[in-house]
């Protein structure tokens, strides 16, 4: 009959804290260890903690940068035609056009300027995704040129594509079956100082990444992180004495857009030609390229150069146009000088896609009669002691 009584609640009177610590403490990993366990311990979670760093990077290399590296590895430059001559007597020139930093094919930009087939031949420069070799452009631009019986040359490049055009001309320039007629830069930084501070700021952030990551160069998760924080504006909000608040559709609305053009897009510059674009800039040699363009041969005039930039210098946000133009005017200007400034209305840093109209107008208002004007004065021979 006792079996079947309940138990009566007994109160616990005998819990101890130090037996609870003494029990986990027996129990616990490496309790029989006594001589440096604490050593011995830390070393086996060092080991655990690295295993799982190491399973994460092979995660990383396998499925982000080994194909990248492997796609990259197949590409190259091209060039795309993109216009006739507007006229057949203009077929002997062709304008190759190059775009900036970020981008790698100029076809959508050579599109938006229509006014160019007015020079003679219109051409896109792609860029090769895995680096930069200006010897390499220019040598497709001559080896085109020669099976086309092109035997004038105008390079146009927009933003930085202006340093990449000085590089390619000073190659250009030296063969003797082709004239090298003008360069045309489009708000182009002459150097790093004429880079605004916030932009100059991220290229160096981006360079300092492809320094010590590895695989940086490849990887498109690291791409995703930097351009979803460089459109930080699109949905971090601000209040006044307030901290920054999220907000989560405008967040999701650019990780979609940077997946959709930077990630999955076949047409987006790599890491790696990004890098190199920025070098560029940072290495600028413009400088002395305009000076090897300016020592001309006896029986060759210079090359022109045609600066376009905003009316104001203020609108353009990247670029200080104003310390370019001073530079620019310094160097190959004043009377004797073969530079030529045209001021937009209504644009800002290199956008010709954006603002077409205003682009196409300057062209053929003061850049295409400005250059054939040049184009029938190099068809003369030069006169000794003048241009």
């Amino acid at each position: 009959m006792t079996d079947h009584l309940p138990l009566a609640p007994c109160p616990v009177t005998d819990w101890s804290d130090e037996r609870r610590r003494a029990a986990l403490h027996s129990t616990r990993f490496g309790h029989r260890w006594r001589r440096f366990a604490r050593v011995r311990r830390a070393l086996v979670w060092l080991t655990l903690v690295l295993v799982a760093l190491l399973t994460l990077y092979g995660q990383y290399w396998i499925h982000d940068v080994a194909p990248e590296r492997a796609r990259l590895a197949h590409t190259q430059p091209y060039l795309h035609p993109i216009f006739d001559a507007a006229e057949p007597a203009d077929r002997t020139t062709a304008v190759v056009d190059l775009v900036g930093l970020g981008n790698l094919d100029a076809t959508d930009t050579a599109r938006a300027l229509p006014a160019l087939a007015e020079l003679g031949q219109v051409w896109g420069v792609q860029y090769d995704n895995a680096g930069l070799d200006t010897a390499v452009i220019a040598r497709m631009i001559l080896d085109r040129a020669e099976h086309t019986e092109v035997e004038r040359i105008v390079l146009v490049g927009h933003s930085m594509g202006g340093i990449i055009a000085l590089e390619v001309a000073e190659h250009v320039v030296t063969d003797p079956e082709v004239n090298l007629l003008a360069v045309i830069l489009d708000c182009t930084p002459i150097d790093l100082h004429a880079v605004r501070a916030d932009a100059r700021d991220t290229g160096e952030d981006l360079l300092r990444w492809m320094g010590w990551l590895p695989g940086a160069r490849e990887s498109r998760t690291l791409r995703l992180a930097v351009e979803t924080a460089a459109r930080k504006d699109h949905y971090l909000v601000t209040r006044p004495n307030r901290l920054p608040t999220v907000d989560p559709g405008a967040l999701v609305e650019a990780v979609t857009e940077v997946l959709q053009d930077k990630i999955f897009s076949t047409d987006a510059a790599s890491n790696g030609l990004i890098e190199a674009q920025f070098e560029a800039i940072v290495a600028s040699g413009a400088l002395d390229n305009l000076g090897v363009l300016a020592s001309h041969r006896k029986d060759r005039r210079p090359p022109a150069v045609v600066f376009l930039r905003p009316r104001h210098g203020t609108d353009d946000e990247v670029v200080d146009v104003d310390y370019t133009q001073k530079v620019l005017f310094d160097r190959i200007g004043g009377p004797q000088g073969f530079l030529r400034v045209v001021r937009l209305a209504g644009t800002g840093h290199a956008d010709p896609i954006q603002r077409p109209q205003a682009y196409n107008s300057a062209l053929e208002s003061r850049v295409v009669p400005f250059l054939e004007r040049l184009a029938r004065e190099a068809e003369r021979p030069m006169v000794a002691g003048g241009r």
